[in-house]
């Protein structure tokens, strides 16, 4: 049996009107179906929020038994990154440009948070990636990532080298702007913008792609998720680079740190509604396949 949702958590940015409206929205609606609302606090909440009670994020996804984030893809990374101790699911608003993640549009949300709070959807369970920087000096604590962890150069204008092992097995040295470690689910972000394959979620792989690299035979390599992934760089015209997680700053790592990426032991459980279909998804956002022509079905049916 599917879970009762009896207290939703609304995630966005709650002081822009944009995002604001529509979160407004479905507190209202909450409250008619006696399901209670919390939202995300901050600064500057919108006066139509005025009257729900806020928690600080950790807090919140500690309390609430959903999660509904209201924005683009980067709104539900960020949520996914807090609830992932408490695997609080997550249901994602589209109001951004592509919407990979945050696949329910503004006009069915209440629809569809009807369906959901009746039981009535499809729940996926996403794959995290937990990086750490080990070296002198470094003291931020490992932080996860749902699409990918990216180590890039920090100076415009000159390349980086970035050596590579997986599971202690020396891979290459990739000279260029970075490298880029995702997961399925991150297999169409910045993965696929510099080339990376697209991994269907249920594939049990990661991609490590790099960022513009000098050597053209250097191509994206796809890998178990059961791997342990390090990265070194060595010293050029800058012996630094930023590592990031879902675009969330990390920290820097030196010519004397490890940068170490492997599966986290936590999930995230994203929850969609019937009749989600990924390629279908694929093909919306992608623009593939733009015909008036109905394909036949399998076996010529």
């Amino acid at each position: 049996m599917k879970a009762k949702f009896k207290t939703v958590g609304l995630w966005g940015n709650l002081s822009s009107g944009i995002v604001a409206g529509p979160a407004a929205e479905i507190a209202a609606h909450l409250g008619e179906c006696n399901v209670t609302a919390l939202c995300l606090a901050q600064e500057n909440v919108a006066a139509g929020l005025a009257d729900v009670p806020a928690l600080p994020g950790a807090e919140l996804a500690a309390t609430v038994d959903l999660i509904v984030a209201i924005g683009g893809d980067g709104t539900l990374l960020r949520a996914a990154r807090s609830v992932a101790t408490d695997e609080v699911p997550l249901v994602g608003v589209n109001l951004g440009r592509l919407g990979f993640l945050t696949d329910v549009s503004p006009e069915q949300m209440l629809q569809i948070i009807d369906s959901v709070l009746a039981g009535d959807y499809i729940e996926e369970k996403r794959i995290m990636l937990e990086a750490r920087l080990d070296g002198p000096g470094q003291t931020n604590d490992p932080m996860l990532a749902l699409n990918d962890v990216a180590a890039k150069v920090g100076r415009s204008g000159h390349m980086q080298d970035f050596a590579t092992w997986v599971d202690g097995d020396y891979v290459n040295t990739h000279g260029g702007d970075g490298l880029i470690v995702a997961t399925a689910t991150g297999s169409t972000a910045y993965a696929l913008s510099c080339g990376g394959p697209i991994i269907q979620p249920a594939v049990d792989a990661l991609v490590m792609v790099p960022i513009c690299p000098h050597t053209l035979s250097d191509r994206p390599l796809v890998i178990p998720t059961r791997s342990k992934i390090e990265i070194r760089i060595e010293p050029r015209f800058d012996d630094r680079a930023q590592v990031s997680c879902d675009g969330e700053l990390l920290g820097e790592i030196g010519a004397d740190d490890t940068l170490t990426i492997s599966v986290a032991d936590r999930t995230v459980r994203l929850l969609h509604p019937q009749g989600y279909d990924y390629f279908e998804l694929l093909r919306s956002k992608l623009s593939w396949g733009q015909t008036e022509r109905v394909p036949r079905g399998p076996s010529g049916s």
